[in-house]
């Protein structure tokens, strides 16, 4: 893997702006780069002064896209990361009982956003991962509060763990489920808006997808049954409500289930009505890829067999590991 070097501005006194060059028309763009970076590099310094971070927060957050190498920058700069982790902390007390304002959960949110731009760069998601960080942002999705603030503040967190994800590796799985991260996906599925829903039936679609994730969720009756319960009441709950983007992910959901044979055994008695029926046909009529996974399903879960949807349905077939 390539190193970053830091840039020289964090660890010389070079001047801010960087440096000029005699032939503005061919350093034209390079200039420019180097004009982003002076500017990237001047806001993480702010960071780590409490009286200027507020507002290098909101400006890295807004120009993240714009800084090529932020995460490298965030991640080797002196006190960067340990500053973003403190104004995570500093935001628990208003956690329970439920005080969080929109200004601090903006705040926070623009501290979230900047790692989640640590977990999505190559050079840095390991190491994200390896000091544990995601732990921090646990008791943000534990709770339960449907206040604006608290919304946003699980979705932006949703996001951390899903630029994770993103990218296929077991070992980002195997952190995840080792930090009993279902459950809590599991109570914003159940609870949280539309797109923090979305958000976080992606993530259990990712974890499923991997060997892995799917041994561990068919492992015991209840961890299934557990899943297939919100599931289900998100199939129900979208029948009042359809959202073709959220019933993607929870068909996906259900089609890799289908691909452990304990769980296909019992999904042919708790799969809902109401995807084997035609309620969701006006939903899914744009939607190709998604047709053919729940036809998939369907074939793989037997579609002549009457369901039951009663709580536990099914899952007696999982009892014996």
């Amino acid at each position: 893997m390539q190193m970053v070097n830091l840039p020289q501005s964090l660890s010389m006194n070079t001047p801010f702006g960087g440096p000029t060059s005699s032939n503005p028309t061919a350093a034209g763009a390079p200039a420019n780069k180097d004009r982003k970076m002076a500017s990237a590099e001047h806001l993480v310094l702010d960071l780590s002064n409490p009286d200027l971070r507020e507002n290098a927060l909101l400006e890295l957050s807004k120009k993240r896209e714009l800084f090529q190498d932020l995460a490298p920058l965030l991640w080797n700069s002196f006190g960067t990361i340990a500053a973003l982790l403190q104004e995570i902390v500093s935001i628990y007390p208003v956690l329970s009982p439920p005080n969080l304002t929109p200004a601090q959960s903006n705040r926070v949110c623009n501290a979230l956003a900047l790692l989640q731009c640590v977990a999505s760069h190559p050079d840095t998601r390991m190491l994200f991962l390896n000091a544990h960080i995601p732990l921090y942002l646990y008791p943000f999705l534990n709770t339960t509060s449907k206040s604006r603030p608290f919304e946003y503040l699980r979705l932006t967190s949703l996001g951390v763990i899903g630029a994770l994800v993103k990218v296929d590796d077991t070992e980002v799985i195997s952190f995840l489920l080792s930090t009993e991260i279902i459950p809590l996906c599991l109570r914003t599925m159940e609870m949280g808006s539309e797109l923090s829903k979305t958000v976080a039936t992606f993530i259990v679609q990712k974890i499923l997808l991997d060997d892995v994730g799917l041994d561990y969720i068919c492992t015991t009756a209840e961890r299934f049954f557990a899943v297939g319960r919100v599931l289900g009441n998100m199939v129900a709950a979208l029948a009042e409500q359809p959202s073709s983007r959220l019933l993607k992910h929870i068909i996906r959901c259900y089609l890799r289930l289908s691909d452990n044979p304990r769980a296909c055994d019992a999904l042919r008695s708790c799969l809902p009505d109401m995807l084997r029926d035609a309620t969701f046909s006006t939903c899914l009529r744009e939607d190709q890829t998604t047709r053919r996974w729940l036809q998939q399903l369907l074939h793989n879960v037997g579609v002549n067999r009457v369901p039951t949807l009663q709580a536990g349905g099914g899952f007696d077939h999982m009892l014996v590991n």
